[in-house]
């Protein structure tokens, strides 16, 4: 997250002789390469495998792109929370979706990875301290920040990873108490959720909002390959009941623009009484001319 530049510089200035402690939380490539390069035919603890607590409860929402930020209002509006951590893909969204909740009069604060530290600081004791409600993030906050009060953990964007995933809802259900993850969940994401309810050795709940105006951007019917039958027809309320699925797939049909002919259009047309004349595509300014005149 931007401090492997810093701890290089660090170990330039260390003995050559030395022992060396590493501990991660997970270990990618980058954090392996790493490790090959400090440690000295190292011996490696591995402590228990990466899973969520079990405290916390896993729901997503499928939407569409253009609805992501009406949905997360309607939820922040519907649904009992207490202190929230909402997760964005980049720095910018995290500015910006911070801005739009401090519009809709939410006490919000962004924390990512432009900020000066002191500024940081200031964000995660806010929240801490219950200035702020809400704590729009980056990754940079999914790993190293306990706040034991987070009742919900939603990602407004899905994250790149499994492992990503897990310490993004691991800031909610701390020291056994309850917690809710929700996902705003495109359709393209359905591999990683696939790959993340592997992980959890369960499906995750779909759920859609009541009374949200999904409009004819109504996200498509998307559920995981492994688990046939009913759920596949269409996405559920939130209490498992069958809904929307034939209205909406009248609402898909109704929608989709008339084909068009698979015959190309022809260039040119053959005048019977002269030369072939060219045929123009597009308007022009220009009176027609008829070639026989």
């Amino acid at each position: 997250m931007g401090f492997m530049p810093d701890i290089r510089r660090i170990l330039t200035h260390l003995p050559k002789q030395r022992q060396t402690l590493f501990f991660a939380a997970t270990m990618p490539d980058e954090i392996r390469v790493l490790s090959r390069d400090i440690l000295d035919d190292p011996i490696t603890v591995q402590i228990g495998m990466l899973a969520p607590a079990e405290t916390v409860s896993h729901a997503l929402y499928p939407v569409t792109e253009a609805l992501k930020k009406r949905l997360l209002l309607d939820i922040l509006q519907k649904v009992a929370t207490g202190r929230v951590m909402i997760f964005t893909r980049t720095k910018h969204r995290a500015r910006r979706l911070a801005a739009d909740l401090e519009n809709a009069k939410y006490r919000v604060v962004a924390l990512q990875g432009n900020m000066a530290q002191n500024r940081r600081l200031q964000a995660i004791n806010g929240f801490r301290d219950g200035k702020y409600d809400v704590l729009v993030a980056t990754d940079l906050a999914s790993r190293g920040i306990h706040v034991s009060e987070v009742s919900h953990v939603i990602n407004f964007d899905m994250p790149d990873t499994v492992d990503a995933y897990i310490h993004r809802i691991g800031r909610t259900g701390r020291e056994e108490r309850s917690g809710e993850a929700f996902t705003l969940a495109l359709p393209e994401d359905d591999v990683l959720v696939r790959k993340i309810e592997a992980v959890l050795g369960a499906r995750i709940e779909r759920r859609r909002l009541l009374d949200f105006d999904y409009g004819s951007s109504t996200p498509d019917v998307w559920t995981s390959r492994r688990h046939p039958g009913p759920q596949r027809r269409g996405l559920l309320h939130r209490d498992g009941e069958q809904a929307w699925t034939n209205a909406h797939r009248r609402q898909r049909t109704s929608a989709r623009p008339a084909s068009k002919s698979t015959q190309p259009r022809p260039d040119t047309q053959r005048n019977p009484n002269g030369p072939r004349r060219r045929r123009f595509r597009g308007r022009s300014s220009a009176p027609a001319v008829n070639p026989d005149r």
